[in-house]
């Protein structure tokens, strides 16, 4: 296979080459010579431009979450009445998670092996603004429109339905016999499916 001319596209190629690696074959599956092979570049070349396979998914990783922490942020954020907002983040969410599915895990497995740290890269310093929407919980409480519940519970309930479905895949797979498909037509469906089980279990 023809070695690719150095240029200033070149680390730009390697990262999309790489993603797209690294979704059809996990992290723990892609090999840097996988990724060398998809760009069109031996693999010493690769190893100059990302020393490690752990660099490179880190380097895709950041660049994801500095287009989606950012949106979930001003969805947060926004002037959407509740419901809505609930609606909005878990379609935003299962939307991205579908572009990048490997975001659940590596999530899961950084935070298991330097919480502080991991977090403070992932947000950029900063601890992420939820509290408008802990404040839309309590006067919809307050007013009586929505049963008494804990903030927290609910943004725990919204986070992990939508991202534990991704995280257990191959258990939907071997258990029920869900082929890629399949899932990725349930996932579409879950858009919908989670913000309106959370909104029925909010009202009285």
């Amino acid at each position: 296979m023809a070695k690719l001319k150095i240029d200033g596209n070149t680390e730009e190629k390697i990262l999309l080459a790489a993603r797209k690696v690294f979704l059809s074959k996990g992290l723990a599956g892609a090999r840097m010579q996988d990724i060398a092979d998809e760009v069109g570049m031996n693999k010493a070349l690769l190893h100059y431009y990302f020393r490690t396979k752990d660099k490179l998914f880190e380097t895709i990783f950041k660049e994801t979450t500095r287009q989606f922490i950012p949106r979930l942020t001003t969805i947060f954020q926004s002037d959407l009445p509740l419901f809505e907002k609930i609606e909005a983040f878990c379609s935003e969410y299962i939307d991205k998670i579908i572009e990048n599915p490997f975001i659940p895990l590596f999530i899961l497995n950084e935070i298991n092996k330097q919480p502080y740290s991991f977090l403070q890269k992932m947000w950029g310093g900063k601890k992420p603004e939820i509290s408008k929407f802990f404040e839309q919980l309590k006067t919809e409480q307050t007013k009586g429109s929505i049963r008494p519940v804990e903030p927290l519970q609910v943004l725990m309930n919204m986070m992990s339905m939508c991202a534990f479905p991704f995280v257990a895949k191959p258990l939907w797979k071997f258990v029920a016999g869900v082929t890629d498909e399949q899932f990725l037509e349930l996932m579409k469906t879950r858009k919908k499916e989670v913000p309106m089980f959370i909104i029925q279990s909010l009202k009285k």
